[in-house]
């Protein structure tokens, strides 16, 4: 299963500009799935999402917390962050980006249908990286005011889900658009 993760594709089928509109879209539609994903299964207490990860980091950047913390309304409802959504699909948008155009030239960054990659940036992200910067706490659950079974479930699961619509909208549209299977399928075996 592992032997051909880093086989490369040959350059003749690569389509670069399509794998780009496809992380276009799929970051789009991945960053709503996310959010939907976040409904039944919210990663943090209210209390650590007083100021969310997104919030945090941007304080961490300079921005002051009456900036972070700016709403906006729409539709009757109010106090929507409207930094926390900005970095939320920018963060969704960057990552399909990356996924579609590596997968045209390394199809194994597609490992179960893209949860594997989804799982890699969970853990990158959410258990090295942010809890070194101090944007979120020790990922450790028996630490004190460490993140909870309950965020570890959220967030690991979530980021799957979240990888795996990328992965669909990827294949998809490259498909649609190319009228040819993923770089690494032969031609021949397409058109049986």
């Amino acid at each position: 299963m592992f032997k051909n993760l880093f086989k490369k594709t040959d350059p003749k089928r690569r389509r670069i500009g399509t794998a780009a509109v496809a992380g276009l879209i799929g970051g789009l539609f991945s960053a709503i799935v996310k959010f939907g994903w976040e409904v039944p299964f919210p990663p943090r207490t209210p209390e650590r999402n007083a100021t969310n990860p997104p919030q945090m980091l941007l304080e961490q950047l300079g921005m002051t917390p009456d900036q972070v913390h700016t709403t906006v309304s729409f539709n009757g409802n109010d106090n929507l962050p409207i930094y926390s959504f900005i970095i939320h699909f920018s963060f969704a948008i960057v990552f399909a980006l990356f996924y579609c155009i590596v997968a045209e030239y390394f199809p194994g960054i597609k490992l179960w249908q893209g949860a594997a990659f989804g799982l890699l940036v969970w853990i990158g992200f959410h258990l090295v990286l942010m809890p070194l910067m101090g944007t979120v706490p020790s990922p450790f659950p028996w630490v004190e005011g460490g993140q909870s079974w309950a965020e570890h479930f959220s967030e690991a699961l979530g980021h799957i889900v979240w990888m795996w619509s990328i992965e669909i909208v990827r294949r998809d549209l490259r498909n649609r658009i190319t009228h040819e299977p993923d770089a690494e399928v032969p031609l021949a075996a397409a058109t049986r």
